[in-house]
């Protein structure tokens, strides 16, 4: 039987309310610089889904369809390069950050996906949009690392 991990937002509870007023700072920026909570949400379940956290996923996946993410889009976000018609210009940057951001590829490929998506996005967009997938991929690490499960909803 595994040892019980240390949920490290509960032992260390005011560093996690630092890193929740970071999200909560950066949902701020993103509304500023015209980036609506659906692609926000884009960004936190693509880089869910790369590293795994479903406790992650399943927190996102509520948020982003009350966000109005459809229902077509997540059930094809694993694979959104090959469904451009359902992902806006945005949204395909914003994956595009999520997952440069989430995989941190070597530099020529780091620098071509980078490329791409600030070709669509403002210097304030995509540092938000940065921001954005560091904050959420710091989550997904707590929650992994501290051994969070989904429970069921009934």
């Amino acid at each position: 039987m595994p040892a019980q991990r240390v949920r490290i937002d509960k032992a260390s509870p005011r560093i996690y309310k630092q890193l929740i007023a970071v999200s909560a700072e950066v949902a701020a920026a993103a509304e500023a610089a015209g980036i609506g909570r659906s692609v926000i949400e884009l960004v936190n379940l693509r880089c869910s889904q790369l590293n795994g956290c479903a406790y992650c996923l399943n927190l996102h996946a509520q948020a982003a369809r009350a966000a109005g993410v459809s229902d077509q889009q997540l059930d094809v976000l694993a694979a959104w390069r090959e469904a451009p018609g359902l992902f806006g210009d945005l949204e395909r940057a914003a994956l595009e950050i999520a997952e440069l951001v989430t995989s941190l590829p070597p530099h020529h490929a780091a620098d071509i996906a980078y490329d791409r998506a600030t070709d669509i996005l403002d210097e304030e967009q995509a540092s938000v949009l940065i921001w954005a997938a560091v904050t959420i991929n710091a989550f997904n690490r707590v929650s992994v690392v501290s051994g969070y499960e989904v429970r069921h909803r009934g």
